[in-house]
């Protein structure tokens, strides 16, 4: 694509900003730019993430509360019953645990402290002690609270909210058309339909996707329209990691930081009101350029994810410094100062310790 063939990139972030749709054809022409238009976009991007966030960047801190043992077939996942990848595999931990990991979270000063559990589904005795767990954490900290529990009825919904969860994850994953080719035990409707619910109780939605699953430029465009059409207000863009032992362990192969780059360009212009959060394969796909992805987005998780092992903390938060940005609080506000400031120095200069599983 030439560089006069080009659309106007501040034309895109005006119309996003005034809450127009941009087309099919200037959503192709973001990810198809070339690099040298790469700043610009960025720079288009930058506009609308500052009107709505400011300098801020909030943090998510996550746990992987109960591992493996998933009757699903997700060809990503190092925690599907056909993935041979070296995990650990543990029921839900106790909750002390769960709260030693609240624990850090606050002292790391995220915002929101996300509990994740494998399966499909929580049965009744493992979501009643999620629940347990989070009236413990909102008795200690005022953490925003995301559950991330797998398929839910609305009656899972509303007991979440009553214990006092904010918000829900459920990622789409992927396009409605590309779904069939990473899993055959859910469809795109039940990932939706888990959304719906969520959202008709009045708790916040977080949903996103994985990018790099051997998707085509409209199944990425697919998934950030039907974000935008569910109206969910989080959303949580990772980048494969090709684990050993998974059906997808040679995939991503076409991920470069500046496609990473212009895929969140892409979605502050689709979802310009929408926390954008980078996810999961940042380090391994956005590498020394990490921090130009908050220009795009306006927030990170900060330790480590569900099976890998993610960024030192010390590094997270110099890099957000460096840049000029700001941590944002539980409620949303600004958080002045370093970010290091208050730190536990048994955090700063690796990654946050490893829980001892029950």
């Amino acid at each position: 694509m030439s560089l006069s063939a080009l659309p106007d990139w501040n034309a895109l972030a005006d119309r996003a900003l005034a809450g127009e749709l941009i087309s099919r054809d200037e959503a192709h022409a973001v990810l198809r730019a070339p690099d040298t238009a790469l700043l610009e976009q960025l720079a288009a991007a930058y506009r609308v993430r500052r009107h709505y966030f400011g300098n801020r960047v909030r943090l998510h801190f996550l746990l992987n509360a109960q591992s493996g043992l998933c009757p699903e077939d997700c060809n990503y996942c190092s925690q599907s019953k056909i993935s041979a990848a070296e995990i650990d595999k543990y029921p839900l931990m106790a909750q002390e645990k769960i709260l030693a990991a609240a624990d850090r979270a606050a002292a790391l000063k995220a915002g929101t402290f996300c509990m994740v559990i494998s399966g499909r589904a929580p049965g009744e005795r493992v979501f009643n002690k999620v629940l347990e767990a989070v009236h413990a954490i909102r008795e200690r900290h005022d953490l925003k609270i995301c559950a991330c529990l797998g398929l839910l009825t609305e009656e899972h919904a509303i007991r979440l909210k009553e214990a006092g969860v904010t918000q829900v994850n459920h990622n789409l994953n992927t396009s409605e058309a590309h779904t069939p080719n990473i899993v055959s035990t859910h469809t795109f409707a039940d990932r939706r339909a888990t959304v719906e619910q969520v959202k008709a109780v009045g708790l916040k939605t977080c949903s996103g996707g994985i990018v790099g699953m051997g998707e085509t430029d409209d199944d990425v465009i697919d998934l950030a329209l039907s974000l935008r059409e569910l109206e969910v207000k989080s959303v949580p863009v990772n980048f494969l990691i090709p684990i050993p032992g998974t059906p997808m362990a040679e995939q991503a192969r076409d991920l470069d930081p500046r496609r990473c780059l212009r895929i969140l360009t892409l979605y502050r212009f689709l979802l310009p009101t929408q926390e954008l959060r980078i996810s999961g394969g940042r380090e391994v796909h956005l590498r020394s350029m990490q921090v130009m992805g908050l220009y795009a987005a306006n927030s990170i998780f900060i330790g480590d994810y569900l099976t890998t092992p993610g960024q030192a903390a010390r590094a997270d938060l110099e890099m957000i410094r460096d840049a000029g940005f700001v941590l944002e609080s539980p409620d949303g506000e600004a958080l002045e100062g370093d970010p290091l400031d208050g730190v536990p120095a048994t955090f700063r200069g690796e990654a946050l310790p490893v829980l001892a599983m029950a």
